[in-house]
């Protein structure tokens, strides 16, 4: 069930998967521009036999790497490349601050872009 494991003087610190999964969700919501985090690019057959979480996809490597995915859906008219870029340095950001994560790559995927109900109706 836990996944990341850390060594203290005084024992043994456990994280579980789920809550790296809601400090992600949070720090990319963060960002001005982002509509949602989403799983909805992944194949049907991915779903069956992975298990993804919110659109965050979450790898370990055994050299202790940290490996993160996020997929997201932006509103429309804001620059993709800059989201992108605070999206991944909130995630790095949010993971040093709340659980002392150094990941090695954040990859942030754009899968959509969000058009306002108003703009799609008119």
């Amino acid at each position: 069930m836990a996944n990341k494991n850390q060594d203290a003087n005084n024992g043994k610190i456990t994280l579980d998967r789920k809550i790296l999964v809601s400090i992600i969700n949070l720090a990319a919501k963060e960002i001005n521009g982002v509509e949602s985090v989403t799983n909805s690019a992944r194949p049907w057959y991915k779903k069956l036999f992975k298990k993804y979480d919110d659109g965050v996809e979450i790898k370990f490597e055994k050299n202790g790497v940290l490996t993160i995915d996020v997929y997201i859906n932006i509103h429309i008219g804001y620059n993709v490349p800059d989201i992108a870029y605070r999206v991944q340095e909130n995630v790095r950001n949010s993971l040093a601050t709340m659980v002392a994560l150094k990941p090695l790559k954040i990859n942030i995927h754009v899968i959509n872009v969000e058009c306002d109900k108003e703009v799609a109706n008119a």
